[in-house]
């Protein structure tokens, strides 16, 4: 009977002086460096998008522009109610409405940032935003209901980078990583949100 090849490695191994396994796998691990370097002279142009990115680039930009969308309409949802909340205790709220805008401003940045990496461009038009938007853009007349609204769409924003995450998961780490520092902060925003509502 053959022995199965993990059995041979390890009996080889076994045999081997102390450092020579280790310079076994190094020496293989030289010739990757080898053929690295290689790929990484004859595609420069594709700038970090080498042959180990593992998804449809186009796929990838597309999910992120409707990330951007979202954080897009979340800036100008949150702006708009800092600037019309009115009532006891409206200041506090309102400025915690400009920081949390900031911060989306900030998610929207980095989003845009990283669709430029992967080859595309950051999709800005206006009048599709909404429409790409998983959140909604929506006006309100009382403090409580801005609140509420904000809330929704940061757990809608929770949910959507969940699912971003799992999609990208190992075959873009560098965008999975992105996301889910955004999602930390998209948790925060809910958690204050919530303590304001209650």
């Amino acid at each position: 009977m053959t022995p199965s090849p993990k059995a041979t490695d390890f009996k080889a191994n076994q045999q081997m002086p102390a450092g020579a396994a280790q310079q076994a796998e190094e020496s293989t691990f030289l010739t990757d460096v080898v053929a690295l370097r290689d790929r990484a002279r004859q595609h420069i142009e594709d700038g970090v998008l080498t042959s180990g990115y593992g998804l449809d680039p186009e796929v990838a930009v597309n999910i992120l522009n409707a990330a951007l969308a979202t954080e897009l309409v979340c800036v100008l949802r949150y702006r708009q109610h800092a600037f019309v909340a009115t009532g006891i205790n409206s200041e506090p709220i309102a400025a915690e409405f400009l920081v949390h805008s900031n911060e989306e401003l900030g998610h929207a940045d980095q989003i845009a940032k990283r669709i430029v990496q992967l080859g595309g461009s950051p999709e800005m038009d206006p009048a599709r935003l909404t429409g790409r938007s998983h959140a909604e853009y929506v006006t309100c007349d009382t403090l409580k209901d801005m609140i509420r609204e904000n809330l929704i769409a940061e757990r809608i924003a929770i949910e959507s980078y969940r699912e971003m995450i799992r999609f990208f998961g190992d075959r873009d780490p560098t965008t999975r990583h992105m996301l889910v520092g955004i999602l930390a902060t998209e948790e925060e925003h809910a958690d204050e949100l919530a303590d304001l509502l209650s």
